[in-house]
């Protein structure tokens, strides 16, 4: 999350820019957290806005979707997560596209 909050690339969209003084990081981290221990079997449970809804002012296009994926898996080759869970998370992840990227 810490990638994607200082990414010049998506700040230059200005209701990202704008999301992100009314999103604070670790209010981000905390939703995305839950979200992937739900989505992945974990006994967490989801309690933050529908993706479509939580997204949609955003104006997300298709080139910063793949911006905010590679960000993700610049984190997890850090953490040395293993090729075949990096796939599980992509997957879980991608799931949410459709909802997120309103733009081409």
């Amino acid at each position: 999350m810490n990638r994607l909050v200082v990414n010049k690339q998506l700040n230059k969209n200005p209701a990202i820019n704008a999301g992100r003084k009314s999103s604070p990081a670790p209010y981000l981290k905390f939703q995305v957290s839950q979200l992937i221990c739900e989505l992945s079997g974990g006994s967490c449970k989801y309690t933050g806005k529908a993706m479509k809804e939580s997204h949609a002012h955003l104006n997300i296009s298709e080139k910063e979707w793949d911006v905010m994926a590679k960000e993700f898996q610049k984190s997890l080759d850090k953490f040395k997560v293993p090729a075949a869970e990096q796939k599980e998370l992509f997957d879980m992840v991608g799931k949410t596209k459709a909802d997120i990227v309103v733009r081409k």
